[in-house]
Formats: C-alpha cells, sequence, structure tokens
C-alpha cells in the first residue's frame, strides 16, 4: 500500500463521511477506534437498547445506560475521545424505507458491525446501488474476519451461498423430541402460536396427519377438549370440523377464548396432548414413552430437594426443578398476556426480554422433563434459542482494528492493497494468528452483483400461494425488503406489489390462478434495494425432503448441469453394459488430482473452509503471504480460516 502524504490525507481523513452499522460488539470498538484515527464525521445506526449481559464486553456502555439506545450512548461515550468529532446517532433499523438509496449515496464508506445476515443482505445490495465500499466483517468467539466489497472490483456478501441454519423435522418437534434443541424450538414456536405472527410450519399441536395412529387415548384426550368447545391446533381458524364434533381453531383463538389461563393451557400442552400422542402406538414401538405431567402433580421431592441443593452460583445457571417451571410458566404467561392488547396485537420473541425468556426455559423444560430429556439452565436455553456463540471481547477489539486499516486503504483508493483477512483460533505453522487473502473478483453467477441477476425456480404453482411466493422466496430465501412481482405475459399482470393492500387479495391465491406455468417468467423488483431479478418458473408437484420449493441458481447453469448429468448416465450405462467382458477400472487414474474437491467442515452458522496458497513467490519477512480464497485444495499450510455468514 502507498502511503499518502499525511499533509493530504488527514483533511481527507477528517471530512470523509462513515456510517457505522450496528453499534453491539464490534461496532463498540469500532467507534472508538474511529474517532480516536481521526475520523470526524460519522453516523452510527443500531435498533437495539442496552442489555445488562452487554456490559461484559460492550465497552463504551455502564450500568446506569442499561434499557438505554446503543446507538445513542456509543455517541456520547465515543465523543469523550474526540470532542471535535460529529456523530449523529439513530436509534433505528437500517431495514426501514428511509434508509435507502440516497441515504447511502451520502457516505464515503459503510462499515459494517451487525449480527445477523438478513440486515448484511440489505446493506450489501444498497452499497452496490449506491456504488459505495463496504467493509464487512464478523466474529464467532475466537473466530474472526474482515472484507472489502466494491462493486464490479470484488465479491459482494451474497457471492458465496451461506450455509443453511439448521433445522428440524416438523414432525420431530411436534411428535418425538429426542434432544434439548427440539424443545427449545418447540417452546420457541408456541411463543409464536400464543402471542404472536402465527406461522402454520411452526405447528406444535400433535401431528395426527395419519388417523390410524390416533387410538382411544388420543379420542379421549380429544373428547376433553370438545367439552371446551375447541381443540387447540394451528390451522385456520375458519376450518370445517374434523374428528367427530371437533371445531379446530387456531392455538390463540384457544388460548384466548380461555383468557390464557396458566392451569388450562398447562393441562392442555402437558397432559392432554401428551395423552393425545401416546394413543399412536406405532410411535412409541422403539422410543422411550413419555409421561404426561398435571398441574397438580408438577415437582416431586426428589426434584425439590436436589433444587435446594442447587442454590448457590449464578441464577441463570441454576437448574430449575419441574415445580419452579410450573411456578415460572405461571407467572410469565400472565407477565406477557398483559403486553396484549389495544394497538399491540403481535410480540415477538427477544431473548432479552426477562418474560420471554423464561416462558421458553419453563416450557422447553417441562416438555424435556416429559420425554426423558435433560433438562437445561436458562443460560444454556437463552444460547442456545437464541443462536448465540458466546462473545470474545478481544476478538471483538482485533476486528474493529481490521476494520479501520482496510477503512483506511479505501480512502487512499488503494483497493489492490485491501485483504480479507481471517482471524484463527491457533496460530499457524509460521506463528500467525491473522491470515490475510487476496480479495476475489466477482462471481459471474452471483444472484445479487450480476449484471443481469437470473434464476430458476422449483415449485408446484398448482399448490404454492401467492403469499408463499412473497413471503417464504422473496421474502425469505432471496433477502427481499419491498418485492414488487410483474408477470413476463405481455400483458403487465401485477402479481404482488409493494404498495400496502395493492394486492392482498391475490395471497391465497395459488400461482396456477393466474395461469403461471412451467417456463413462466416473474420479473422481480425491490426498489428498496434497486434489486432486480428474473425468475423462470419450473413447476414440479414433488421436492425433495418434501421442500416447499428450490432456488437453482442460473437456467442457463441448470442446463449446462442437466446435460451432464445425462451424459454421465449415458457414460455409466454404457459401461455397464460392457462390465461382463471388461474388467473394472477407477474411473480417474491414480494420479489425477480433483481440482474442485471441497474441504469444508460444518459448524451450523460457521462454515471452516481450507484455502489454497496461490502466490508461490517470494516474501520478505515482514510481507504475509498472499492467500487466494477459493472454492477447494488447501493451503501449503494446512491453514483453516472462517467464512462469517
Amino acid at each position: 500500500m502507498a502511503v499518502p502524504k499525511e499533509k493530504d490525507f488527514m483533511p481527507r481523513l477528517a471530512s470523509c463521511r462513515i456510517l457505522v452499522v450496528g453499534a453491539g460488539g464490534i461496532g463498540c470498538e469500532l467507534l472508538k477506534n474511529l474517532v480516536l484515527t481521526g475520523f470526524e464525521d460519522i453516523e452510527v445506526i443500531d435498533l437495539d437498547t442496552i442489555d445488562v449481559s452487554n456490559l461484559n464486553r460492550q465497552f463504551l456502555f455502564q450500568k446506569c445506560h442499561v434499557g438505554r439506545s446503543k446507538a445513542e450512548v456509543a455517541k456520547e461515550s465515543a465523543l469523550r475521545f474526540n470532542p471535535k468529532a460529529k456523530i449523529v446517532a439513530h436509534h433505528d433499523s437500517v431495514l426501514k424505507p428511509k434508509y435507502g438509496v440516497p441515504f447511502f449515496n451520502e457516505f464515503t464508506m459503510v462499515m459494517n458491525a451487525l449480527d445477523n445476515q438478513a440486515a448484511r443482505n440489505h446493506v450489501n445490495r444498497l452499497c452496490l446501488a449506491s456504488d459505495v465500499p463496504l467493509v464487512e466483517s464478523g466474529t464467532a468467539g475466537y473466530l474472526g474476519q474482515v472484507t472489502v466489497i466494491k462493486k464490479g472490483l470484488t465479491e459482494c456478501y451474497e457471492c458465496q451461498p451461506k450455509a443453511a441454519q439448521k433445522t428440524y423435522p416438523g414432525c420431530t418437534i411436534r411428535n418425538t423430541p429426542s434432544e434439548p434443541i427440539h424443545c427449545i424450538v418447540w417452546a420457541k414456536h408456541l411463543f409464536n402460536q400464543l402471542f404472536g405472527e402465527a406461522d402454520p410450519d411452526e405447528d406444535v399441536s400433535p401431528d395426527s396427519a395419519d388417523p390410524e395412529l390416533v387410538g382411544q387415548a388420543g379420542k379421549s384426550a380429544l373428547h376433553n377438549s370438545s367439552e371446551d368447545q375447541s381443540k387447540a391446533s394451528t390451522t385456520q381458524d375458519s376450518q370445517s370440523p374434523s374428528n367427530g364434533n371437533v371445531v379446530r381453531v387456531s392455538t390463540r383463538a384457544w388460548a384466548s377464548s380461555h383468557d390464557y389461563c396458566p392451569k388450562k393451557l398447562f393441562s392442555k400442552l402437558f397432559s392432554e396432548d401428551i395423552l393425545y400422542l401416546l394413543s399412536m402406538e406405532k410411535l412409541w414401538e422403539n422410543r422411550r414413552r413419555p409421561t404426561p405431567l398435571t398441574w397438580e402433580g408438577a415437582g416431586t421431592m426428589d426434584e425439590e430437594k436436589e433444587a435446594k441443593n442447587d442454590k448457590g452460583g449464578i441464577a441463570d445457571q441454576r437448574l430449575w426443578s419441574v415445580k419452579e417451571c410450573q411456578e415460572i410458566f405461571s407467572s410469565a404467561v400472565q407477565s406477557i398476556r398483559k403486553r396484549l392488547g389495544g394497538e399491540v396485537t403481535e410480540l415477538v420473541w427477544d431473548k432479552d426480554d426477562e418474560s420471554s425468556m423464561d416462558f421458553v426455559c419453563a416450557c422447553a423444560n417441562l416438555r424435556a422433563h416429559i420425554f426423558g430429556i435433560q433438562r437445561k439452565t436458562r443460560f444454556d436455553v437463552k444460547s442456545m434459542a437464541g443462536n448465540i456463540i458466546p462473545a470474545i471481547a478481544t476478538t471483538n477489539a482485533v476486528i474493529a482494528g481490521l476494520i479501520v486499516l482496510e477503512g483506511l486503504k479505501v480512502l487512499a483508493g488503494e483497493f489492490g492493497a485491501a485483504r480479507t483477512t481471517y482471524l484463527n483460533r491457533r496460530p499457524n505453522p509460521r506463528r500467525r494468528l491473522l491470515v490475510p487473502c487476496a480479495l476475489d473478483p466477482p462471481r459471474p453467477q452471483c444472484l445479487v452483483c450480476a449484471p443481469r441477476p437470473r434464476l430458476a425456480l422449483k415449485l408446484s404453482v398448482a399448490h404454492t400461494s401467492v403469499g408463499a411466493l412473497k413471503d417464504k422466496v422473496l421474502r425469505g430465501a432471496l433477502a427481499m425488503a419491498a418485492p414488487d412481482v410483474e408477470v413476463v405475459d405481455g400483458k403487465g399482470t401485477i402479481l404482488i406489489s409493494s404498495e400496502e393492500g395493492e394486492t392482498q387479495e391475490n395471497n391465497e391465491k395459488m400461482l396456477k390462478e393466474f395461469n403461471i406455468v412451467d417456463g413462466t417468467q416473474l420479473n422481480c423488483d425491490d426498489f428498496l434495494q434497486n434489486y432486480n431479478i428474473l425468475v423462470d418458473i419450473i413447476d414440479c408437484d414433488q421436492l425433495k425432503d418434501g421442500a416447499e420449493f428450490e432456488v437453482i441458481g442460473d437456467p442457463e447453469q441448470l442446463k449446462k448441469e442437466q446435460a451432464r448429468e445425462q451424459e454421465k448416465k449415458e457414460e455409466e450405462q454404457s459401461s455397464s453394459s460392457t462390465s461382463a467382458t471388461t474388467p473394472a477400472t477407477s474411473l480417474f487414474p491414480p494420479t489425477a488430482v480433483l481440482e474442485d474437491e471441497d474441504d469444508l467442515v460444518c459448524l451450523d452458522d460457521v462454515v471452516v473452509e481450507k484455502k489454497r496458497k496461490v502466490d508461490e513467490r517470494e516474501k520478505g519477512e515482514d510481507e504475509p503471504p498472499v492467500k487466494k480464497a477459493r472454492s477447494g485444495g488447501k493451503t501449503e499450510e494446512e491453514e483453516e480460516v472462517m467464512v462469517l455468514e
């Protein structure tokens, strides 16, 4: 990197405008570094408020700040390091429409200090649309990463597919949990069904899709529920009667009709539903049978004695007895219920909300007790429910320092000197914790930064609704914020509009009703992200593993892959026809090297990838080796580095 003269560079440093997105673990360290380096025009945006749990690593915050806006307090604390700096704080979500392309155009550079993929995708697209350089970062425990993204020069954040969040089969969650995480996921789904936005895919009621599995116990459970005029289920409120004279209503409607009575909820969830499951005899032929838990029978003397012996230590790390779980469940339901009403019709589960966290922990442990699964402390449940990897203050500090170093290169216009730098858990053979890699060019098949993004979408047009296309495909898989969809049929048919209420009547209709068939093209646009993509529909009634849809990628690439698969099948058929007379041989000669062989280790939200050394030139002692991130192979040093989401 050619270092610019100080007299020319420092005024540029002070006058450039920097947007920092996120004021948490990395964001606090980053703000401090920026003002101490000489940056004086900064805006910071963060939606969160300060929690007690933040104080051990977010050092711009103190106990007196708990409950206040992170962005506002971070601004106040950073100004103490450099009172000359001008810092504007936004206690808001970067996903809101007012923070669109015109807003991003005001800045010289954007620095991300985020902790979720949806916001990262959104900021990545806005930086591409406004052609503003982005310094991306992330940490996971002792691991960390910093990279530079510049439109047309480097890969964008979405060029490389991210590891999918781990999911669990619905039938396992509802019927046959076998691990603590299954009970925790069930409890989070239950919170949404009772207090939040209900999703049919998050049904918590026993799965009785196979009526032959239902026996006398299930009929008895249903009969008991029918005396209360309904059986709680997450089917639509207007569903016609089924299972005899039982009217199936939503879980929330059932709970509301009983005024969220903790005793009735407890009896239904942990006794009647379990009896219903027990009636499905085939489920328990090779499994441990669950034990229903009644309101009166919750907790035993042994458990209470065990709990008394475990009173010491940190409260969140003490295991609750079953009786305590029952009491906390009751108080949490009553506390959360009071927050519903008036303009507040739905709540969003938050791991930092005490009542919400107590509810999930109590429900998860009660269900675990019923199924003979090890119970977890509140601390453990919070970590698992919030997908939390313990944050390390020193990791955040190192990554924040690297963000500023890369930012200085960007400000100097030295994109060729910019690097993707990985912070590893252990030193490599050269005793280095930090491993810099050369930036990759844009990926031609990227669905975001390619000149004309295009993908193939497999789904059943007869069974996929417009609402599912909007919420699960466009907003979910493609991370669009305000999608508009037009059918490419020569008529300009508007399928989905981002204008509220304009196409709401389409949501329940199936795609087939709009004459969408195999080969139909959809023009999908997001004006907030200035993002457009052409979608080719592939009608398919059955997908792998019962998936609702499959995003395949570039249709032209798909055709090539299908052609290669066909050629491979023909070769296999040809070789099998001559196998009687020809001795078997390996598909590859002994000396062949599979250059594209991936070497990946998946750790839920983190992908650890072996990197290949691509620059074999002699290096000076102080100059780090240049490593190129590629899809496969290993470095000469067998270095493990991480690709963060």
